[in-house]
């Protein structure tokens, strides 16, 4: 549970699938929670903040303006 979380912006990432953006998202609640997989009475508030982050992190991936690079 310990691994770490992948950069997903370019250009340490190109074709970042939403596969990826919750994986990542996962990862980040699992190690906040503390929780490999939550129990039934946490699933729920477990399944909502995974959703939210990864709302977040594809939110935030969309809008961020990096520099381009020049192409040879």
């Amino acid at each position: 549970m310990c691994r770490s979380i992948k950069t997903l912006r370019e250009p340490y990432a190109s074709d970042v699938t939403d596969d990826d953006v919750r994986a990542a998202a996962l990862q980040y609640v699992r190690k906040v929670s503390g929780f490999r997989s939550p129990s039934a009475r946490n699933a729920e508030a477990f399944e909502r903040a995974v959703d939210a982050v990864t709302a977040a992190t594809r939110a935030l991936l969309d809008e961020l303006q990096l520099k381009q690079v020049p192409q040879d």
